[in-house]
């Protein structure tokens, strides 16, 4: 039985990944931190990860993330000192969290996905297979909706694919966010990401290669928050007993 020590577990993504734990029989929510620390769900909830105490009466095993950007640091402090593994699945970390990720890997397991579903996952190495095949004859535009309550911008799975895209082309390219502001014309080294806030969008993806008379667009649909919730579980168990690392969807698949 895998003991997940749950952050952010009041959250929108927190009782989803709750719902999915309940339904499992090889895994069960030991605790979760949350600055609102109602305990509704059959598990003590802790307001930070240093105030996590023995009122855990069982065994955590690894730790899943779907909290806030500030509290990364400390959640990441708490696993490395108490040795447990990490799927940290919250989105609009800066470039220095993103190290501190790296820094802790060399120590624990962790697992690092902007976006914990298979199909978005996909949909990157579809996108970095069109890139290569296409090159530079095709521009190359991200466009992300999301519900309104969604505070980062663009999403981090916007970023994921043109990441994929930009490694798989390497030739200079440069992110475009603010194209409203400059009157000039497109270059080719650019890859437009646009984001879209209204509504209760769970999340939506399109990467628009756009060529001489002709349009590619590659695109995900996500219906549910269930979906990444049971990708971050999965993700959970995979980590378990792995070396210090530093581990992504692709080495799950």
């Amino acid at each position: 039985m895998t003991g997940i020590l749950l952050s952010g577990c009041n959250g929108k993504m927190g009782k989803a990944v709750t719902r999915c734990v309940a339904e499992s029989t090889d895994c069960k929510i030991a605790g979760g931190i949350d600055i609102f620390t109602e305990a509704s769900a059959g598990y003590p909830v802790f307001s930070a990860p240093a105030n996590v105490t023995n009122d855990i009466t069982e065994k955590v095993d690894v730790i899943i993330d779907f909290s806030n950007p500030a509290a990364l640091s400390g959640l990441l402090e708490y696993a490395v000192k108490n040795s447990i593994p990490a799927v940290i699945s919250t989105t609009g970390l800066s470039d220095s969290q993103i190290n501190l990720i790296r820094d802790a890997s060399k120590k624990i397991p962790v697992f690092f996905s902007a976006n914990m579903s298979l199909g978005v996952n996909l949909v990157c190495e579809l996108a970095k297979k069109a890139a290569n095949v296409l090159g530079d004859s095709f521009d190359i535009e991200i466009v992300e909706m999301h519900h309104n309550q969604k505070i980062d911008a663009p999403s981090g799975t916007a970023l994921m694919i043109a990441d994929s895209i930009k490694e798989e082309l390497d030739n200079g390219v440069v992110y475009e966010y603010d194209r409203h502001s400059k009157r000039e014309k497109r270059t080719k080294k650019e890859i437009g990401i646009h984001a879209v806030r209204g509504g209760t969008i769970t999340g939506e993806h399109q990467v628009i290669f756009a060529g001489l008379d002709e349009i590619i667009t590659i695109s995900h649909s996500a219906r549910s928050k269930e979906l990444f919730a049971t990708g971050a579980v999965s993700a959970a168990k995979f980590i378990c007993g792995k070396p210090a690392g530093l581990y992504k969807m692709s080495d799950m698949l």
